[in-house]
């Protein structure tokens, strides 16, 4: 039987700064790998492949989510450290109609990372 472990993106970028910048300045992640035009970056378990591609850049601005256990301490600590990074539309911790606690970031590539975090039980639903 096979396991698989996680599921790891690639997310393009017109320069190798832009992408550092969101990744490594924004979100604390290290430098795992790093040639010309990709790096690996890494914290805690979560993994991106930041590829410098004008071309895929110009086709493709994700939105990723990042799911954590610990929302209110990720949001203080990255907010405190880059609060220009913080998406207008949901700026700070907000519980979601879905249940889940949330907020996100927005790069200047308008690359845009959800932070979310499920509660332990599931929301009754009503119909």
């Amino acid at each position: 039987m096979t396991t698989m472990i996680r599921l790891v993106p690639k997310v393009f970028f017109n320069t190798m700064a832009e992408g550092l910048d969101l990744f490594v300045s924004g979100l604390g992640c290290k430098v795992m790998y790093q040639d010309g035009s990709l790096a690996v970056v890494e914290r805690e378990g979560v993994k991106a492949y930041v590829v410098e591609s004008p071309e895929y850049a110009a086709k493709d601005r994700p939105e990723l989510a990042i799911e954590t256990s610990c929302i209110e301490a990720l949001y203080q600590e990255i907010s405190s450290r880059r609060p220009d990074l913080l998406h207008p539309n949901l700026p700070r911790v907000t519980q979601r109609p879905w249940g889940a606690l949330e907020f996100s970031l927005l790069d200047k590539t308008h690359v845009c990372i959800v932070f979310r975090q499920w509660p332990k039980e599931p929301p009754s639903l009503s119909r």
